[in-house]
């Protein structure tokens, strides 16, 4: 057996590396969040197709909660190569109800976008909306939160990172606290794996895109989490950042949702009784959100 990661060989590589091999069928759960959030868009009062750069695909969506709330902005997955903002709104009823903006973004997708193009459209959105959410929607700055899933939960540890934020006009401690859901953290083994396919990864784009190299000077509130049935890959991901996290002193909770798998893990989200919503809720200071 040729090693070619750790311990694996190159096919156990890919199958560590495929998440909709964890699912019988992942489609399933792309019907969900599409109804889920179009659910959301029909009866949440919400801003669609908010451009917040010059590329087309530079839009996102906003879901109010009301004069001086806080703001969770929320970065779909689809490895980026699939999927939208369209897709990324199931929580929004939920939470704002619990006086919670929401606002999902949108980016170009892979192959025709290269990690680094996409990693500036989604700093560049958060930056857009700490610096006009104010006079848009009434947003609290001074509580400003970014989470992700998959796709997702990688560039929110890239927002998370450090020596961006002059070029976006935003200050180094903006985050008030983040959620990162079974992200990619370390892109060397996607490099080396089936993703890289569409991604198009060499040695020192993997590496300055990994977030686990790049942890910022000041840490926020952090949770992690992931799907019970997740591969063994993409739960390490998960823990060696935690792990850097705590290291560095920083708070992070970092749990598995057994019942979860990687593609409806944010399905929680819509529940304020389910832990990893009342860990979101606790971390942007909602009250009674149970």
């Amino acid at each position: 057996m040729v090693k070619v990661y750790r311990n694996f060989d190159q096919k156990q590589l890919n199958i560590e590396y495929n998440a909709r091999g964890t699912v019988s069928d992942h489609t399933i759960f792309n019907r969900q969040n599409d109804a889920f959030s179009q659910e959301a868009r029909d009866s949440v009062d919400c801003l669609v197709d908010v451009p917040y750069g010059k590329h087309p695909d530079e839009i996102l969506d906003i879901f109010p909660a009301g004069k001086n709330a806080p703001v969770f902005i929320y970065i779909h997955g689809g490895y980026w190569r699939a999927n939208s903002q369209k897709q990324a709104a199931a929580m929004a009823p939920n939470f704002v109800q619990h006086g919670v903006s929401v606002v999902p973004i949108n980016y170009s997708l892979a192959p025709g976008a290269s990690l680094d193009t996409i990693t500036t459209q989604c700093r560049a959105a958060v930056a857009w909306v700490w610096n006009n959410g104010k006079k848009i929607f009434d947003a609290d700055v001074d509580r400003f939160f970014v989470g992700g899933t998959s796709a997702g939960g990688h560039l929110t540890g890239m927002i998370l990172s450090a020596g961006w934020h002059d070029t976006q006009n935003v200050p180094v401690d903006f985050l008030k606290g983040a959620l990162a859901l079974n992200g990619l953290y370390d892109l060397e083994p996607v490099r080396l794996s089936e993703p890289n396919q569409w991604i198009k990864l060499d040695e020192e784009s993997a590496r300055l895109n990994s977030p686990i190299h790049h942890l910022p000077k000041y840490g926020c509130p952090l949770v992690v989490s992931y799907g019970g049935s997740e591969t063994s890959e993409f739960k390490r991901q998960s823990n060696i950042y935690a792990a850097a996290w705590i290291e560095q002193g920083w708070p992070c909770s970092l749990f598995e949702v057994t019942e979860r798998n990687h593609f409806n893990i944010p399905h929680d989200l819509r529940d304020a009784s389910k832990r990893l919503c009342r860990e979101v809720f606790e971390m942007i200071g909602v009250k009674n959100s149970s």
